[in-house]
């Protein structure tokens, strides 16, 4: 199944006596890129969720986790000051006062509102009782996260497909119409060669013209190219419904669609068909623009 990756996901939870509000949010990216952000006394969660992204089948997008934590019970832990970052932050606070001249209300309570002044002393056991305590948000976000993820897939899926098969059709036709072509000109080229030789005066080499004609025919048929887009549009359809990470694959199936209706395109001769081979290529623009977003 396609998956997106532009998706969202949210889940909150209390436990162990803490708070948590987990968030997932993720863009289109070439690899797995996840950057996550999380109270600043906690930073040893940020590779452990990266972890669990990776386990739950997550291999591309660029990835953003705001986690949320808030202690309601203090158990086991011992609050202490960043005396540096309090010492900074006091005297920004000062220098704002300054410079726009406002009023002088700097006090305990002011200063204590940034959260990021306290510090959270823990043992090694505490660090891993609260990642267990997250585990369960966390876990019920990436749900939401991995079921938005196949929803806007599937809307993916079918909008690819519907373009697809409009491919499949123009191709169709542009074969229907080549073939025609195909044997009009070569009657055409036999009388028009036939027609040169008798103004001329020269008796004419039917094997001779015969080659000639078949030499036309081979430089402007465009059966092989047929038959290899027959095959990746197969490809294209089995690959969009099989399993796991399929953006790469499809990525690849266009440039080779897009190299053999270019090649179509090269041997043309005829109006029509060089307008259908535009429109294939709209067509197959959209897809690859589509195709970006899938994982």
């Amino acid at each position: 199944m396609a998956k997106s990756m532009t998706a969202y996901g949210r889940a909150t939870g209390s436990s162990g006596g803490m708070d948590f509000q987990v968030e997932l949010k993720s863009v289109n990216s070439r690899y797995f890129d996840c950057t996550v952000k999380v109270p600043r006394n906690f930073g040893f969660l940020e590779e452990k969720v990266k972890a669990r992204l990776q386990q739950a089948g997550i291999t591309r997008g660029k990835i953003e986790v705001y986690i949320g934590i808030d202690i309601v019970e203090s158990q086991n832990l011992e609050l202490g000051l960043d005396t540096a970052f309090v010492a900074s932050y006091i005297a920004a606070l000062r220098r704002l006062r300054d410079e726009f001249g406002l009023a002088d209300d700097i006090t305990v309570m002011t200063v204590a509102q940034n959260r990021d002044i306290f510090t959270v002393k823990r043992v090694d056991e505490d660090a891993e009782r609260t990642w267990e305590a997250l585990l369960p948000v966390l876990d019920e976000a990436i749900l939401a996260f991995d079921a938005s993820r196949s929803t806007e897939g599937e809307n993916l899926r079918r909008d690819m497909e519907d373009k697809m098969r409009r491919v499949e059709e123009i191709v169709e036709r542009i074969g229907k119409k080549s073939a025609e072509n195909i044997t009009l000109y070569r009657t055409r080229l036999e009388e028009r060669l036939r027609h040169t030789l008798d103004d001329l005066g020269v008796k004419a080499d039917d094997a001779r013209i015969l080659t000639e004609c078949a030499i036309f025919a081979d430089k402007v048929a465009i059966d092989e190219e047929l038959v290899r887009l027959k095959s990746h549009f197969s490809a294209f359809f089995d690959t969009m419904a099989s399993t796991g990470p399929v953006g790469r694959r499809l990525d690849f199936l266009m440039q080779e669609i897009n190299r053999e209706v270019n090649t179509i395109g090269s041997k043309s001769f005829d109006a029509e068909i060089s307008q259908l081979v535009v429109d294939c290529k709209c067509e197959l623009e959209k897809i690859r623009e589509q195709i970006q977003n899938i994982e």
